[in-house]
């Protein structure tokens, strides 16, 4: 990050540093909860096309779409 205090940081770039402090301090406090669990082939597969496909952009459906299939909005 080309910033180097936190008055020169624009809002993304402070919004970013602070999710991954979160993030890390959480995992720090409660580990992580999948950790040695054994992923099945089939997710995997599906995870890798996933990565592939947002890597591409593609962000699949929004969250007001999906309720409204599930019937739950």
């Amino acid at each position: 990050m080309a910033t180097s205090t936190l008055a020169q940081m624009t809002k993304k770039e402070f919004t970013k540093i602070l999710s991954n402090v979160v993030e890390q301090k959480l995992i720090e406090l409660y580990g992580d909860p999948d950790e040695g669990l054994i992923i099945k082939d089939q997710l995997r597969k599906r995870l890798v096309r996933q990565k592939k496909a947002t890597s591409k952009g593609d962000r699949g459906v929004d969250l007001s779409s999906a309720m409204k299939q599930l019937g739950l909005g």
